[in-house]
């Protein structure tokens, strides 16, 4: 009997987590789309790293993160900080107050190119984001650039810069799900840490920086 009430109990709180899981990406999105709706404009940013016409913000996240970094001989005989991996992440969404898993953000081999990707697709991998919620995904690569502390919208200086990232590559989840399957553009903004470390290091060393960001998703205007 206690062995069934606790899978009963387990149930009941995957239902739930389902559930919250469900509210919290439908409110985020037409959170956006509403602001959207009544501005007619894009989120202000800069044209550097603002997608093109045609694309519409659907869903945002928070994320934390580590970008990672390893010690490397210079040119001059020392050794330096240089970017060797992608960030990783996860991304989340605030529900009654309780921030909620959204996406995670990753490296992975593009499995579905579209027409703006390199084929192949490199070995290396890109930036990839994955639906907590339907397993559905987004490629993508950067485009555009500003430096931290140049702008409102990036203004912590001294952190990774903020980005716009083309889609190169989406893929529906598994029983089919689309949050993210038809993702245009990402943009990285409100950078925070994540920049090379300024210690002296040994080559091979290792070392991943804790950021934080905001990523806002678009897909084609309807």
């Amino acid at each position: 009997m206690k062995c069934k009430l606790v899978n009963q109990f387990h149930r009941a709180t995957l239902v739930h987590k389902l559930f919250v899981m469900v509210f919290v990406v439908g409110c985020a999105s037409l959170t956006i789309t509403r602001a959207t709706a009544q501005t007619g404009t894009f989120p202000s940013t800069p044209p550097a790293i603002t997608p093109l016409a045609g694309n519409t913000p659907f869903l945002e996240g928070h994320a934390f993160g580590t970008q990672g970094y390893t010690c490397l001989p210079t040119s001059t005989g020392g050794t330096a900080w240089s970017t060797t991996a992608r960030p990783e992440a996860t991304l989340f969404a605030t529900f009654f107050g309780q921030p909620v898993q959204i996406i995670t953000h990753f490296t992975s081999i593009d499995a579905k190119p579209n027409d703006f990707s390199v084929k192949p697709p490199p070995l290396s991998g890109n930036a990839t984001w994955q639906s907590s919620l339907d397993s559905s995904k987004v490629w993508a690569v950067a485009t555009g650039h500003i430096n931290a502390g140049t702008d409102k919208i990036c203004p912590n200086a001294g952190a990774i810069p903020c980005l716009l990232l083309q889609s190169v590559g989406n893929q529906e989840g598994p029983t089919g799900g689309q949050l993210l399957a038809k993702t245009t553009f990402v943009q990285r903004l409100n950078t925070r840490g994540g920049a090379a470390p300024t210690t002296a290091c040994t080559v091979g060393q290792t070392q991943l920086q804790p950021y934080t960001a905001d990523y806002v998703f678009f897909h084609a205007s309807e």
